[in-house]
């Protein structure tokens, strides 16, 4: 039984502060699409896993519409692209699981994922790209990895996820450019039948499979940003991209068939950085939502002199930037591609001070959307 199933299926990581780095998985895209996962198992118990995606199937699908569906996400199987429908086929196969259950897996991962999303100058013109992706699921926390993507030898882009998901969230393509992607506004869940079909049968992509495809393909970061505003996507979203130069940050604002908005830096004119949550730049976010303020109070308390890896993560874990449902925090420049790290956050990121002097509770999905 691999290390990491007995661990978190038997409880025995110790309850404490300290977060950890998540184990690493490494895809061949040299070979066949039903093959490439099946080193999962190795990394993680299969049985936890599929105990694991139940429990997130079930908690963003109800149980009346998951037993609905099923029997036509089977006949819509045949509408998913490659190489996602083989990789969703090899992975059903190596977990012993319900072909339709990888596939709701899939789809149900692409909502409810509340993020805070930074791009970054220092006054060199290096760039800098961090994240903290939330979501209202903390066994998601026991399901974090890295994974490195292959191609003739060398890896070609890299990425943090999940373990039984395809697509990406976050990924760097080494020396050329970042990606995060955080959720537009509030969604729900029978919006998750609505995006499937989109994806399937309009033939939009997923907004986590247009992250991976941009990694793979794209040239550069003005290449990645074209792609990223362009292409028809099943759900709203904010694409935040860095790049290797001065200059090349920007957020994408996005509908289903294109940008509503691109919100590049702006360093002469004092936007070295852009801060992005799950609400467009330009309107208010809730009134109990304060992430967006506090991580602009931040980085301007640190300044553009002083930015660097390591106060950048230091913004990132600032409550409430970093909260109760946080699942990771990665930081990376495309530049020194080396630099990418990502780090669980067991706990999340409690207000300690809140819990200290007041009953307050401490941020949750529901204060962000109202």
């Amino acid at each position: 039984m691999a290390v990491w199933g007995i661990l978190f299926l038997f409880g025995l990581v110790v309850w404490c502060r300290a977060d950890v780095n998540p184990p690493s998985l490494h895809i061949n895209l040299d070979e066949d699409p039903e093959l490439r996962w099946a080193s999962l198992v190795k990394v993680f118990d299969k049985e936890y896993l599929k105990k694991a995606a139940a429990e997130i199937i079930d908690s963003t699908v109800p149980k009346w519409v998951h037993c609905a569906v099923k029997p036509i996400v089977n006949a819509l199987e045949k509408y998913i692209p490659q190489p996602y429908a083989g990789e969703i086929r090899g992975l059903a196969s190596h977990l012993d699981g319900s072909l339709s259950d990888v596939i709701i897996l899939n789809f149900a991962y692409e909502i409810s994922a509340f993020c805070t999303s930074i791009v970054a100058q220092d006054s060199n013109g290096h760039m800098y790209h961090g994240r903290n992706l939330d979501y209202p699921h903390p066994i998601l926390r026991n399901l974090t990895l890295n994974v490195y993507f292959h191609k003739n030898g060398e890896v070609v882009y890299h990425g943090t996820s999940f373990a039984g998901y395809v697509g990406l969230w976050t990924g760097q393509s080494p020396y050329k450019f970042t990606i995060s992607g955080d959720q537009r506004g509030a969604d729900h869940w029978w919006n998750w039948w609505k995006n499937m079909v989109s994806a399937l049968l309009l033939r939009r992509s997923p907004v986590s499979w247009l992250v991976r495809e941009t990694l793979e393909n794209a040239e550069n970061f003005q290449d990645a940003v074209i792609r990223l505003s362009k292409i028809p996507i099943i759900t709203g979203v904010y694409y935040i991209v860095g790049g290797v130069r001065a200059g090349e940050g920007a957020v994408i604002t996005r509908d289903r068939m294109g940008p509503t908005d691109i919100w590049p830096l702006d360093p002469v004119n004092g936007g070295w950085f852009r801060v992005e949550t799950n609400f467009d730049h330009w309107l208010p976010p809730p009134a109990r939502d304060h992430r967006r303020d506090a991580a602009n109070k931040a980085l301007n308390a640190t300044g553009q002199d002083h930015i660097n890896m390591d106060t950048f993560y230091q913004v990132l874990s600032l409550y409430p930037v970093c909260n109760g449902i946080t699942i990771y925090t990665t930081t990376m420049t495309a530049a020194h591609p080396e630099k990418y790290h990502t780090l669980i956050r067991l706990q999340g990121c409690p207000n300690t001070e809140l819990k200290a002097i007041s009953s307050k509770p401490v941020l949750s999905a529901a204060d962000m959307f109202v």
